[in-house]
């Protein structure tokens, strides 16, 4: 193995010259925000794609306008490859229980059709990328390999990587394509669907053979459960070289699959966070260097498996090598949604939030001018109900209605709830109360399914001396879903959450950087909320940071509906006094400012902590 370590270790540093360090960092990006999608019982990552970008954006690899987006792949594409017959039965009800395990209803079935189109789009458009530029193009979706002509499987109903060729070659375009697939699953739909093309090359390196059917150009790797770093090194130095040689691609798509990693949810492989980069270099640096093809390929790099919430790391660790040279280690899944929000805010004028242009827009030739209507916008126009001319007409004294909407569009958050059956949702506003601004967010115009709630006010006592946005309120729930024995009611919920607290969060905080306010105060009345945000946020005051802490230590393995079940029912108790813990509201912060992060980052705070720390225990 040293032979092939160091092999790679010079032909890597050879493309890292050439293809990175000698230009600006920029990545040809493919991304819509109609790719994430929650599926009760599937551990798939809704926030997989922006996590990615978050990451790439906090180590300054992201152009200012990255992304491509993609349009739904036609009709007329997806009848290349898929039969009339399969294409039709995928809308009738009931169609995609074999392809996810069970069935889901019309709303989602409809939102995971409606997402693999997108996918699908998105390959072809990352394939005329490449072919395009002669370089290399992500598609932050994609490689749904398990698809067959005429059925679906394993969460697969399009195969996207066929389909993406077949357009091209419908245009003319009929080089000989290789198709790397290193998810841990096999490769298997592309073999079937190639079968009888001796143009396409499938390589494929997983844990067990799922289909048996010989095909005309195809490499099968089985290695196995628990395959590790040596083992896929080995294979691949061993068997890609060879092909690349024999075979002489001019076309090559990546299926960069995440599931062979140790932590993945779902996969069996064991390959460590090193294994799983070295492995993405050597298949940029065979297909991309100077080695066996003379010139590089243009590549198409799609992201296939990946399962949990820590999936999106091995592909950002791979993307920043690629667009830098450089290895990173990125930060928790939380802080990189905030750096994606931070990202997307940089992209919004003020204007654009507010209703209102600005000096710097008058000057603007790109900026169209607003009507004059003495700087009023809509909202003063038609107050809320309740409310009459001279009250205040924008949220937290800055932002207009129609500015919040194009802030959620553009996070792509609406699409997210569009894609649950809530195809029209919108925010009403009540400003001016006592207690704060409220918003809120409707599944649709006629106002029945109620999906958010926020109230939150500028609290300058909270913390002497600081001005915060201090969240009095807030309520995200899905009145169409369900509780299930897997997602079984919390305290205080009367219908399942939408999982956007972390983009409530992060939306919050960019908020407060744009206010000039130092941070988020939140005050959760129920453990599980306090413990969902203890990846951003702290507790004000160390005593209760201390508490927070004994109890995580003592629930550690338990599931979070059962961790705040037993806080609830006093089955967590202080050892020295043997009385249950009773959860009180304690207020917690996102520090945003410098004034604020200090605070938390002063020895005194953690001294306090430890001085704080309670021995508490589950009774029995």
């Amino acid at each position: 193995m040293t032979t092939i370590w160091s092999r790679l270790g010079r032909g890597l540093e050879r493309l890292a010259g050439r293809e990175t360090r000698a230009k600006s960092p920029r990545l040809d990006l493919v991304y819509g925000p109609r790719y994430g999608l929650d599926l009760p019982g599937i551990p798939l990552d809704a926030h997989r794609g922006p996590r990615i970008l978050g990451a790439l954006a906090e180590e300054g690899l992201l152009d200012r306008h990255p992304l491509t987006i993609p349009e739904p792949i036609s009709m007329r594409a997806l009848r290349r490859i898929h039969t009339d017959a399969y294409l039709e039965s995928l809308f009738r009800s009931g169609a995609l229980e074999r392809i996810v395990g069970y069935e889901p209803p019309d709303s989602l079935a409809q939102a995971f059709l409606d997402s693999q189109r997108a996918m699908t789009g998105g390959t072809l458009l990352a394939l005329e990328r490449a072919l395009e530029t002669r370089g290399i193009a992500i598609n932050l979706g994609g490689g749904l390999h398990h698809a067959r002509r005429d059925h679906g499987e394993r969460f697969c109903t399009i195969h996207d990587v066929a389909v993406a060729i077949a357009e091209v070659r419908s245009r003319g375009v009929n080089e000989p394509v290789l198709v790397v697939d290193l998810d841990v699953h096999d490769g298997d739909g592309t073999r079937e669907i190639f079968a009888h093309d001796p143009t396409v090359h499938t390589f494929s390196i997983h844990n067990a053979t799922t289909s048996e059917l010989p095909a005309a150009e195809a490499t099968v790797i089985e290695l196995g459960a628990g395959m590790t770093d040596d083992l896929v090194m080995a294979a691949l130095a061993r068997e890609l070289p060879p092909v690349l040689d024999r075979f002489a691609p001019k076309i090559a798509f990546y299926l960069a699959g995440t599931d062979p990693a140790e932590d993945d949810a779902i996969g069996d492989g064991r390959l460590t966070a090193a294994g799983m980069l070295a492995r993405d270099r050597f298949v940029v640096e065979a297909l991309r260097g100077e080695g066996h093809l003379g010139n590089p390929v243009p590549l198409a790099i799609v992201l296939a498996g990946g399962y949990g919430r820590g999936s999106w790391r091995y592909t950002a660790r791979f993307l920043a090598w690629l667009a830098s040279g450089r290895e990173i280690e990125p930060a928790s899944g939380e802080e990189a949604l905030l750096s994606r929000y931070r990202d997307l805010s940089r992209n919004l004028r003020p204007s654009e939030l507010t209703a209102e242009r600005s000096e710097s827009d008058a000057t603007d030739p790109q900026i169209p001018e607003i009507d004059d209507d003495w700087g009023l916008s809509s909202e003063d126009l038609t107050p809320s109900p309740g409310q009459g001319l001279g009250r205040p007409s924008r949220f937290l004294g800055f932002y207009s209605r129609a500015g919040l909407e194009l802030a959620l569009e553009r996070a792509g958050l609406f699409e997210r709830l569009r894609s649950r059956g809530y195809p029209d949702p919108q925010i009403e506003l009540d400003l001016g109360e006592p207690g704060g601004d409220a918003a809120r967010l409707w599944g649709g115009n006629d106002h029945r399914e109620l999906l958010m709630e926020l109230k939150v006010r500028v609290d300058r006592q909270a913390i002497p001396g600081l001005a915060l946005l201090r969240s009095e309120w807030l309520l995200l729930q899905d009145p169409r879903a369900r509780f299930t024995t897997e997602r079984p009611g919390l305290p205080g919920q009367q219908h399942p959450g939408l999982g956007l607290l972390g983009d409530v969060i992060s939306l919050l905080a960019v908020a407060c950087e744009r206010l000039g306010l130092e941070g988020v105060v939140f005050v959760p009345s129920y453990y599980h909320l306090a413990s969902k945000g203890r990846k951003l946020l702290r507790l004000v005051e160390p005593e209760d940071e201390a508490l927070v802490r004994a109890l995580e230590a003592a629930l550690q393995g338990r599931t979070l509906a059962e961790a705040t079940h037993l806080v609830a029912q006093g089955k967590v108790i202080d050892r020295a006094t043997g009385q249950p813990i009773t959860w009180h509201p304690m207020p917690m912060v996102l520090p945003v400012g410098e004034k604020l992060k200090a605070r938390f980052a002063a020895p005194d705070y953690e001294e306090r902590v430890r001085a704080a720390m309670r021995d508490v225990a589950i009774r029995s």
